[in-house]
């Protein structure tokens, strides 16, 4: 099959198009044909050494995609061929879903408000943003603050606490204060200050940016929760991508997108040729949605 592949770890320029052998599913584990698969920090940071891992080499990137189901491993119910899905890799493989084909370890039906580009980009954000919200507690009467709300992440755990009956505020930059109201929540430009812009939180979700002034802002570092630094301060609860996984909250995203209550904004949309491309817009750290490849 066709592959995004890389057979050393450096810049993005390592990046090429090449044959792999396709992949199968094993038990509990369908395959799809990939119509749209997403592009993560994680990848990036794989690619350049950056994530403290190595793969062994030639390795595919990407942890998730959408696509038509082409083959189902044992023991798989509730799916046939031909479904239209989106989901995640065995995260355990660290990449796979970057090519013609890829094998989903956890999935849910496509649903038909979102486009190929959005669904095949929003399972790994989905469950990032789920998981955090968990651990957070937010539901209804919640005041979050999400620092990084114009980005991936961001974008989604805006619309799935409001969904949750949150109150959300976002810290964003000038020219994206509108883009971050349109998802549900109050904008308040980061930066210097930024405590004397935010009205009383009881939850804070970081994304992006400085960390130090939202304890303050939150009143106790156990009211923070960071998926963007990895020696965060003392108090504050880390969660990455690979840890104990908020799956459910795949299902919950497409029964929402159905209502109209959910969407993927993209950052940018590249052929599958064009991957370089894409994990250089990725490592600018200003990407505002999800980045996405299409076969």
């Amino acid at each position: 099959m066709r592959a995004l592949l890389y057979t050393e770890h450096g810049p993005a320029d390592v990046l090429e198009v090449g044959e792999m052998a396709e992949p199968h599913p094993g038990a509990g584990k369908i395959r799809i044909a990939v119509r749209a698969s997403g592009v993560t920090p994680a990848d990036t940071a794989l690619r350049a050494g950056r994530l403290g891992r190595r793969v062994p080499l030639p390795h595919v990137p990407g942890v998730d995609a959408a696509g038509v189901v082409d083959e189902i491993g044992e023991g798989v119910t509730g799916v046939e061929l031909g479904d239209e899905v989106f989901g995640i890799v065995d995260l355990a493989e660290l990449g796979g879903a970057n090519a013609g084909h890829a094998v989903l370890a956890a999935w849910a039906p496509k649903p038909a408000a979102l486009s190929w580009e959005q669904a095949g980009g929003a399972a790994a954000n989905t469950e990032t943003a789920t998981r955090a919200l968990d651990l957070l507690q937010v539901g209804e009467g919640t005041r979050l603050l999400v620092a990084g709300a114009a980005g991936g992440v961001g974008t989604l755990a805006i619309q799935l606490a409001v969904a949750r009956g949150a109150e959300v505020v976002g810290t964003a930059g000038p020219r994206t204060q509108d883009f971050v109201a349109g998802l549900g929540a109050t904008p308040v430009t980061h930066g210097a200050g930024l405590a004397n812009r935010v009205p009383e939180i009881t939850a804070v979700l970081h994304c992006a940016g400085e960390i130090a002034d939202l304890v303050t802002i939150a009143g106790s570092p156990d009211r923070v929760l960071t998926i963007a630094d990895t020696s965060p301060p003392d108090g504050v609860r880390s969660s990455f991508l690979g840890d104990r996984q908020a799956l459910h909250g795949l299902a919950d995203a497409a029964a929402l997108a159905d209502e109209g209550l959910f969407t993927v904004p993209l950052a940018g949309v590249f052929p599958l040729g064009e991957g370089a491309a894409a994990h250089r817009l990725s490592e600018t750290g200003h990407a505002h949605g999800k980045i996405v490849l299409v076969n």
